[in-house]
């Protein structure tokens, strides 16, 4: 029997899995961001205004995100309930309103 997934299912993270998530380039410890910022990421995804490290625009919106621990500047993006955790991925939040 198929379940169904919301898009927006992020906070279910494990925590455990969260524990053990670190970013890839800094070694820092990885914080889920909250619901208001993915709304606003998601927004600045489809108004064609957020990039990604490598300078290439977002085009896919994001289920979550993970900040670098004292960092929320650019975010991990999470998609199927999947943390993307490739440096060039990374979702840089300059151009995100605040």
């Amino acid at each position: 029997m198929a379940t169904h997934r919301t898009r927006r299912n992020y906070n279910s993270m494990d925590k455990d899995l969260l524990d053990i998530l670190a970013c890839p380039e800094t070694k820092k410890s990885l914080v889920l961001a909250d619901e208001e910022t993915v709304a606003k990421v998601n927004a600045g995804i489809e108004a064609g205004k957020i990039f990604n490290k490598e300078k290439v625009k977002v085009t896919e919106k994001i289920d979550g995100g993970l900040f670098r621990e004292g960092d929320q500047r650019s975010l991990y993006p999470i998609r199927d309930n999947i943390p993307i955790l490739l440096v060039e991925e990374l979702i840089l939040l300059d151009n995100l309103e605040q």
